[in-house]
């Protein structure tokens, strides 16, 4: 008599499935997520999956499945306890993107209660939690139980995963950047959309980065993600919008870890910089859509002026700073921005040419922060076991302020750039990596918009159903 069991998976199977350009069904991918939160899959098996699902790409239904699966790996966030609708930003990664610490502040000032769970450096890109870390004393890992407390007081609260929200991510997140499987667009949207979902989010906003330091350059990646995560997004029930918007040069002018917290502070206590000034009218368009849908304003344009309201009159500022003390920061810190900060090597980047700033490689100059000492680098011991897969500690003071920005006109020895490094070796690595990254000449520059379009519920499943913009098996592949 035979047995009606459901058959035993062997993980070798799944990736010479994968490998050979089948798509993996719901149990399948189940069996994997479950395998990296609970540390039964061995790390160079799953390293080998994510490979073969980066080569080969994932279809629409693998993509849900692995968000939910991965969501579903863990803890979840319960918002509804808070008396306010949940309501996040999230950004697909950039240069110089520091819009978190304003738009959580200016949100929560405004009535919505901000659920941010956010990640480490990734590839040529820094990390929120990198950046808050430079904050002494100031604390990302909260027990949900102190989340939800700091939620509570504050409006808004940072926080990096915990060991059991979205498990899964955690380690699949570390593999990513260790084997060269960021840039694919199903995997970024399970690994963005898992976290999300699982912090009980009411409502997401979502910020596409496209251009030279986004993850995904390519315009049509990047509309191709943006829509994918939102009809994601929604069919797990909750609204969500995505913007795209321009990563062709670093947003505001710092890049680095606590200079971009120093930037977002001056900011918000209402100095304008005019370097500065794509960073704030973007936050203000983000969080604007995130007052909308948070139900504080009938429209975007309504909520962006309530943001605007919110930076000028201090009451954003407050609640940062009111966010910062409850999660442990050193608040003193902020009294002299300038004193604080304390770099080991000091250089100033110098045009070597008159002309106009033409162009700028944003993942390149990204690489550059990343080795000033800004950047995080990722163990690379196969040998870490999924429970404390660990990174190595960034310097918080490293980085690169820009004093000229795309489209300006410089003369020869000029200051561009003034960069700050833990050592000087990687002060002459940064540095060469900076220069050989912007293009000076006299060729006019025409500068992109800074949102280049809006993708609701509507448009998302519009743009999926069209089988000229959706690559073969969906999403990603490289054929």
């Amino acid at each position: 008599m035979f047995s009606s069991s459901a058959p035993v998976l062997h993980t070798v199977d799944l990736i010479r499935k994968k490998r050979d350009g089948e798509a993996l069904n719901d149990e399948e991918i189940r069996f994997l997520v479950a395998g990296a939160a609970g540390s039964s899959i061995p790390l160079e098996q799953l390293s080998a999956w994510l490979m073969a699902a980066w080569i080969r790409g994932l279809t629409l239904d693998e993509t849900r499945a692995l968000t939910v699966a991965m969501r579903d790996s863990g803890e979840k966030f319960d918002s509804s306890r808070l008396g306010r609708i949940a309501v996040d930003k999230h950004s697909t990664g950039g240069v110089g993107d520091k819009t978190s610490f304003l738009v959580a502040p200016i949100a929560a000032a405004c009535g919505v209660a901000v659920p941010m769970i956010s990640g480490r450096a990734l590839g040529h890109t820094g990390g929120t939690l990198d950046k808050l870390e430079a904050i002494p004393g100031y604390r990302t890992a909260l027990s949900l139980t102190e989340f939800e407390s700091v939620l509570e007081t504050c409006g808004a609260s940072i926080v990096s995963q915990t060991l059991s929200l979205v498990p899964a991510d955690r380690v699949l997140y570390s593999l990513r950047d260790r084997t060269a499987t960021v840039e694919n667009v199903g995997l970024i949207c399970a690994s963005i959309l898992s976290k999300k979902l699982a912090a009980g989010l009411d409502a997401l906003v979502l910020d596409v980065k496209t251009g030279s330091g986004a993850f995904l350059p390519k315009r049509e990646d990047a509309e191709q993600l943006a829509a994918l995560m939102v009809a994601t997004a929604e069919a797990a029930g909750t609204r969500t919008v995505a913007l795209l918007t321009d990563m062709g040069q670093p947003l505001g002018h710092t890049a680095g870890n606590w200079i971009e917290v120093a930037e977002c502070v001056e900011l918000l206590r209402g100095v304008r910089p005019a370097p500065s000034e794509d960073l704030r009218q973007l936050s203000l368009i983000l969080a604007g859509w995130m007052i909308h849908l948070g139900g504080k304003a009938p429209s975007p344009e309504v909520g962006a002026c309530m943001a605007e309201a919110a930076l000028t009159d201090g009451s954003a500022l407050a609640a940062f700073m009111k966010m910062v003390d409850a999660q442990g920061g050193d608040i003193s810190v902020f009294d002299d921005l300038a004193a604080f900060h304390k770099p080991d090597v000091t250089e100033v980047l110098e045009a070597w040419e008159t002309g106009a700033i033409a162009a700028m490689d944003t993942t390149a100059i990204g690489w550059a922060v990343q080795r000033t000492g800004a950047g995080r680098e990722p163990k690379a011991s196969s040998e870490v076991p999924a429970e404390s897969l660990g990174w190595e500690p960034v310097d918080p003071h490293a980085g690169i302020v820009f004093h000229a920005r795309r489209g300006d006109r410089v003369e020869k020895s000029q200051p561009i750039a003034t960069l700050y490094a833990t050592s000087p070796e990687q002060m002459e690595e940064a540095v060469a990596r900076l220069k050989a990254a912007i293009r000076i000449s006299d060729e006019p520059v025409a500068a992109p918009p800074l949102v280049s379009r809006i993708f609701d519920r509507t448009s998302a499943e519009d743009f999926l159903r069209n089988p000229v913009k959706v690559k073969k098996q969906g999403i990603g592949n490289r054929e």
